[in-house]
């Protein structure tokens, strides 16, 4: 979880060889050609007129959180193994998408909880497996290379 942790950190501090792919008057994402795989990084970004506590409270990796309820990508949510108070094991089931044509996934990522000096909140979550949640039948077992959120205040 702290790797994954460090290297959303330096992906955050290096601006170099991202490419705006599409953007609208509230979110721009970004991409580059990963160093890790063969395949590209993607960020989202924009600005929420919301405290940062409010809107950490909709993205955080918590069990019966809000991301469940706001986010159609996310199917459920749930922690398999709390490891700390801010590092755990957990469990993202993703539905179908495409009609049906993509299957629904399952993803099994130890997840750290960071909050910064500058007010800056963050979760990242790489790939785990962990013998509490062996891979479902109905479900795709995906892997996440380190990803997550990080909840920047702004002045204002």
């Amino acid at each position: 979880a702290e790797v994954a942790a460090e290297q959303l950190r330096l992906y955050r501090r290096d601006p170099d060889g991202w490419r705006g792919c599409r953007s609208t008057g509230e979110v721009a994402v970004s991409w580059r050609p990963s160093a890790e795989f063969a395949g590209n990084l993607y960020k989202g970004e924009g600005i929420v007129p919301a405290s940062p506590q409010n809107v950490w409270e909709c993205i955080k990796p918590v069990a019966g959180g809000l991301r469940t309820k706001w986010d159609q990508n996310v199917k459920d949510f749930e922690v398999i193994e709390a490891i700390s108070d801010t590092v755990s094991i957990c469990r993202t089931t993703t539905p179908s998408a495409c009609m049906r044509i993509i299957s629904p996934r399952e993803f099994v990522d130890v997840v750290v909880m960071k909050q910064y000096e500058d007010g800056t909140m963050l979760s990242a979550a790489t790939n785990v497996e962990h013998p509490l949640c062996p891979p479902q039948p109905n479900l795709v077992r995906g892997f996440n290379y380190p990803c997550g959120c990080f909840c920047i205040p702004v002045p204002g």
